[in-house]
C-alpha cells in the first residue's frame, strides 16, 4: 500500500554478479523441470529472470490447458541469498503445480461428466 509513498521506506537495488545470476537461473530451471514432471503435458511451464526496480526477479509460470496463468515470483533481498534452496525449489514446484491443477478444476467445475469410462 505504501510502496509509492515516502512511508514505504527506501530499499537499495540488489545487484548480482554474472555467476550469481547464472546460479539463480539454474535454480529456476530446476523448479521449472520439477513442475513439468508433476503436471501432464498439456500444461505449459516457463521461467525467466528479469530486472525490476529493486533488482533481479525470478518468475515461474504455468499456463493450464484451460483457465488463467498461475505464476510465482522470487526476489533476492541480498546477493548472498540469490539462490533457491533444494527445499524451497521442491515447495515452489509442488505449490505452483497444485495451483495450476486447482485452476483447471475450478474452470471445469464439478458437474462435468467424464469423456471416457
Amino acid at each position: 500500500m505504501y510502496g509509492n509513498s515516502p512511508l514505504g521506506g527506501e530499499t537499495e537495488k540488489v545487484t548480482l554478479s554474472r555467476e550469481q545470476r547464472q546460479a539463480l537461473r539454474r535454480d529456476l530451471a530446476t523448479v521449472a523441470a520439477r513442475t513439468r514432471e508433476l503436471l501432464p503435458g498439456e500444461f505449459v511451464v516457463g521461467s525467466e529472470v528479469s530486472d525490476g526496480e529493486t533488482g533481479p526477479r525470478a518468475t515461474i509460470a504455468v499456463q493450464p490447458p484451460v483457465g488463467s496463468v498461475v505464476s510465482a515470483d522470487y526476489q533476492p533481498e541480498d546477493p548472498e541469498s540469490a539462490t533457491i534452496s533444494d527445499e524451497e525449489r521442491d515447495d515452489l514446484a509442488q505449490g505452483i503445480a497444485a495451483s495450476a491443477a486447482l485452476q483447471v478444476k475450478q474452470v471445469m467445475g464439478e458437474d462435468r461428466s467424464p469423456t471416457a469410462q
